[in-house]
């Protein structure tokens, strides 16, 4: 699907824009979890989160192509919402942005800071991503998708700088909302012949692409009501789970009682504020930290976009 070259060709458009994020051992967290463990801070982007990478690098080949182009538009729960606003901006292309009614009034915020349009539709993101692609049908606009080779090689940056810097890993956790990070992950895993195994991470109560990884097929749920709204999907993408069942080590359901105690645990040990989806992979190190004792693992803290309201749910864990 994709080239190593064209990774690195992406990444010095990246890098561009923002720099390498850190990865950096807690000595605190690791005496927690009772394994090696290193945190990749996509926290630490002009964004708050890993989605401007492939943001940047989609907009940018979209522009070359359609200097002309009208819009885009993009549904979303936040991060991709605010990746495609940032760097619609960065080529000046007007940015559409759809988002469910009651989604993060603070992501919501930023989106509009970084200069996007938000459109509020229906009541989850499936909904809101139905609207969003009827609407780009009829007034001409160009649909985002969160899994496409141009968006991809941005985001395979990331992993890119991990194996890189330290090829050893036995093994990465990494989120899956709709599917790019852990599907830029796996690629670059396999473009470098490392040994790492890939391991997702979905919420209990938003698994369908851990029911469909079991099933080897789309398994759709009705709802997708977690405290993470980063990994709230109802239907996967076919080509990111056709990469997953073809290539991940396994999927790992986190209950949101978990990822707020991890939430709680990253604030505690490292003093970052991890929103809840980006927590979920630290919560199922932590599930498994007896399976992954001796070992030296990576976990991706995805995004710090955490809305202050509701830092009152981790109150009583900070005790």
């Amino acid at each position: 699907m994709l080239t190593l070259k064209q990774i690195e060709d992406a990444s010095e458009l990246v890098y561009q824009h923002l720099g390498p994020t850190p990865l950096y051992s807690w000595p605190l967290l690791a005496e927690a979890v009772g394994t090696d463990v290193w945190i990749k801070h996509e926290n630490h982007t002009p964004i708050g989160c890993f989605k401007l990478r492939g943001g940047l690098t989609y907009i940018d080949q979209l522009k070359r192509a359609h200097p002309g182009i009208k819009g885009v538009i993009a549904p979303t729960r936040g991060n991709h919402g605010q990746s495609i606003a940032y760097a619609s901006r960065v080529f000046d292309i007007p940015a559409f942005i759809i988002v469910p009614h009651n989604n993060s009034a603070e992501k919501n915020e930023a989106m509009r800071a970084h200069g996007g349009t938000i459109i509020e539709h229906g009541n989850d993101y499936q909904e809101a991503r139905e609207f969003a692609i009827a609407k780009a049908e009829n007034e001409g606009l160009h649909m985002v998708r969160s899994f496409t080779p141009q968006l991809l090689m941005g985001v395979a940056s990331y992993p890119l700088e991990i194996l890189r810097q330290k090829p050893d890993l036995d093994a990465i956790y990494v989120p899956i909302g709709m599917g790019s990070g852990i599907s830029a992950t796996l690629l670059v895993r396999d473009l470098l012949n490392s040994r790492t195994k890939v391991i997702g991470v979905v919420a209990a109560t938003a698994a369908s692409y851990a029911l469909s990884f079991d099933a080897g097929k789309v398994v759709p749920t009705e709802t997708a009501n977690t405290v993470a709204d980063g990994l709230a999907c109802r239907t996967p993408d076919p080509g990111v789970l056709d990469l997953i069942c073809s290539r991940a080590e396994r999927i790992v359901r986190v209950t949101d009682d978990e990822i707020l105690d991890a939430t709680a645990l990253f604030l505690k040990t490292t003093h970052n504020l991890a929103e809840f989806s980006g927590a979920a992979a630290l919560a199922a190190l932590w599930q498994e930290r007896n399976r992954m004792r001796g070992k030296k693992i990576a976990v991706v803290l995805s995004g710090g976009n955490l809305d202050s309201s509701l830092l009152s749910q981790l109150a009583n864990r900070l005790c």
